[in-house]
This record gives C-alpha cells, structure tokens and sequence, in this order.
C-alpha cells in the first residue's frame, strides 16, 4: 500500500491549512486506498484569525501542528520527525497558512523564505524522485524551493497574474489551468492545482484535487 503525506498548515483558511481543500485531499487519497499521514512544522502561527471578521487577534497565539490535527483528528506529527523517504507521494493543501506558516510569502512577496524543515523535506523528496502534489496558493511554496534547482519546472495557481509573475521569479513556468483540472509535470515529477485560488465552490475545487490525487497515485507506483 502505498503512503502519502499530507503537509498541513494549521486550521481555518485565514491563518492556516484551508479546511475544504484539506479534507477533500484526505477524502480522494481514501477512495484511492492509500495510507495517509498528516505533518506540519511544530511551530507557533504567524498570527489568530477571527474567521468571522477576518481579523487577526491580537494576543492569541497558536501551534500550528497542534492546530492541524484538528483536521488530522489527532494523527498529525511533527514534520522534522520524518523523513520525505519514508513516503511514496507528498501532498500540500492550500490555505494562507501555507505562506504565513510553512513560509512568509504573504508577509515578504518575493522576499519570502521557507521554514526550514519544510524547505528540507521538499528538498529531500524532489531528489529521491518522490511524487509531490501543490494546491492552491502552495505551487509558490514549490517553486521557491525548487524552481532554480529544477529543469523547467511548471506549476500554476490558476490565472493570477501577480502571483504567476512571482512564480516565475522564483525560476518555475507558470501554466494557466481551470479549477477542475491540474498541471503535470512528468520531469519533475510536481502536480499543481488551483483550487480556491479561482473557487467558485467546492464542488469545482474537488474535481481539481480529485484529479491531482488520482495523477499522483498514478505517478508514485509508476
């Protein structure tokens, strides 16, 4: 059987992993019967959202592994107690946690640098040939770590220009995609999709990872 992990961000759209597309992602690799495991970095959130207001709170602090397994329903670990080797295909849900938490993108645009353990883990998986799925707003994740260490590397977040823009600063191609679909990128063995980056609801989000799921299951046991 195979094992994918899923690299989660937190919990709730604003501040962490977004929940839809976490749970859809969980939802298609059951139905592909493989064995999941969540990681996220142990380490505090950039800040607490209300996701009411959609303000940050000032004060409240949470972990953002704590965090995530509320989504994992408690099976989460640390993502520096692992090894990328230890799986056969590596999924990143979406959400702003993704480029608060795992990386300051949304703080630092182009500027932005990579959390370590998960710089490393991606790293230690794209050279050990292991299948790895970005969704949403995480192909810029992707293409800051790997897209100066990759031979044309394609990912897409839809069609936004201004963040294609920064992908493509960080040395990856961008590729306009719809929601339902996902790009492949067979050389490097990346598939991207955009999710809540174009919406407009969850049903169009979930043929999108659904697809990416089914690709990279396909992809780990080729």
């Amino acid at each position: 059987m195979a094992k994918v992990a899923v690299v989660l961000s937190g919990c709730g759209v604003n501040d962490g992993s977004e929940i839809h597309e976490a749970v859809l992602t969980l939802l298609a690799l059951d139905k592909q019967g493989v064995e999941v495991q969540c990681l996220a970095p142990d380490l505090p959130q950039m800040h607490v959202v209300d996701h009411i207001n959609g303000e940050p709170q000032e004060g409240e602090t949470r972990n953002v592994l704590v965090e995530s397994a509320r989504i994992a329903r408690g099976e989460a670990k640390a993502i520096n107690s692992v090894s990328a080797r230890e799986f056969d295909a590596v999924v990143f849900p979406g959400g702003f946690g993704v480029a608060k938490n795992l990386c300051d993108y949304a703080v630092e645009g182009t500027e932005c640098t990579v959390n370590p353990d998960v710089a490393n883990f991606v790293n230690d998986a794209y050279k050990s040939s292991i299948p790895l799925g970005f969704i949403c707003i995480s192909p810029v994740l992707a293409a800051k770590v790997l897209g100066e260490k990759t031979d044309d590397l394609k990912l897409t977040i839809g069609n936004d220009s201004a963040t294609a823009a920064d992908v493509e600063e960080f040395g990856a191609t961008h590729v306009n995609c719809p929601v339902d679909d996902c790009v492949i990128d067979k050389n490097n063995r990346v598939i991207s999709t955009p999710a809540y980056m174009l919406g407009p609801g969850i049903k169009d989000v979930d043929r999108g990872i659904e697809k990416l799921v089914q690709e990279i299951v396909i992809m780990a046991s080729g």
